[in-house]
């Protein structure tokens, strides 16, 4: 019977099953009075090596070379390795983290640059973010490869990890071009077989827009009270874009160079749009286009009113930040 009854036991806790000498013990402990399960204070020599001193030390170490090693550590001070982490992890509370990848690393007018249009975006009233219709274009791939995420599968801890082929984008693509506000898109077109993004091609895709806001915010077209906001590409800042936009009483809401982490289309709609295209094979440009106008279709309006919130969110995280990048940081801009 008490094989029976190990043998269950081992089933339903497998690896952390309770060896039979360690429930006797434990028998044995609660039988003489014992009232707790968590393990006593027990006698032995205390750690020498975490001292005030040796905190001190590790820490004036990491500070001038955030790349050093534990070991590296170890071999300068003369301590233990695990003394050391046990002062890197447990009282300085610091962890080893990776590298992000960003567009460039920015010089001190590039900063002040971006906390100046983080700033004015910030004073705009929500009557006026409400009106700013934002876009851009992107570039829709026959195949484009998963994100390491929708690659990945629900594995037992014995069983070997998923694999896949190194892949490449396909060469086969076409551009995308998409204006949205916070009520959802307003104008979405793809770039005719043989034409580049160049002033002339701008200026007929921003008569388009005009069109669309004509048509689909009459509200925004009768008081003129739209806003136009894109990047600082050349097709977007040249002097004939410029002089259609003056022309038409077209007002612009700036963006600063290399900030993508401050663009709707760019941290927003061209993410949401890609994922669920990621890893699929479209025949066709035909193909390319009905799958990326679906997907476009599908976001709710919900996520567009989110979005225009989240940007007014990067820009106080941008000013608190003092300019430089804060993507993946945890900033609280309420304080």
């Amino acid at each position: 019977m008490c094989g029976s009854v190990e043998n269950v036991i081992a089933v339903v806790y497998g690896d952390s099953t309770m060896s039979k000498t360690q429930a006797y013990e434990w028998y044995k402990e609660f039988k003489e009075g014992r009232t707790v399960v968590d393990n006593l204070p027990r006698s032995g020599r205390p750690s020498t090596s975490v001292t005030d001193e040796n905190i001190d030390k590790v820490k004036k170490i990491v500070l001038e070379d955030r790349r050093v090693s534990i070991r590296e550590i170890v071999a300068d001070l003369g301590v233990s390795f695990g003394s050391v982490q046990s002062v890197m992890h447990d009282v300085l509370g610091m962890r080893r983290v990776e590298a992000r990848l960003v567009p460039r690393v920015l010089n001190f007018l590039q900063k002040q640059q971006r906390i100046a249009v983080a700033k004015e975006m910030l004073s705009l009233g929500q009557n006026v973010i409400e009106g700013i219709i934002t876009g851009d274009e992107t570039w829709v791939y026959e195949y484009d490869i998963e994100t390491n995420q929708q690659s990945s599968e629900w594995r037992f801890s014995d069983e070997p990890k998923p694999k896949k082929p190194r892949q490449s984008r396909s060469k086969i693509r076409v551009l995308l071009t998409v204006f949205f506000d916070c009520r959802g898109v307003v104008h979405s077109e793809f770039l005719p077989p043989g034409q580049t993004v160049n002033k002339e091609y701008y200026v007929s895709v921003l008569k388009r827009l005009r069109e669309n806001v004509r048509r689909k915010r009459p509200e925004l077209w009768r008081n003129n009270s739209w806003f136009l906001h894109h990047d600082n590409a050349p097709a977007h800042t040249s002097h004939l874009v410029r002089v259609y936009l003056t022309k038409n009483n077209v007002y612009t809401v700036p963006q600063a160079p290399y900030s993508p982490d401050m663009a709707p289309c760019d941290f927003f709609l061209f993410p949401r749009l890609k994922l669920p295209l990621r890893g699929k094979r479209f025949e066709t440009i035909e193909a390319i286009k009905k799958n990326s106008q679906k997907e476009l279709k599908a976001i709710p309006k919900s996520t567009y009113e989110k979005c225009f919130e989240d940007w007014k969110k990067r820009c106080n995280m941008c000013i608190a930040c003092d300019g430089d990048y804060f993507e993946g940081d945890k900033i609280n801009i309420d304080e």
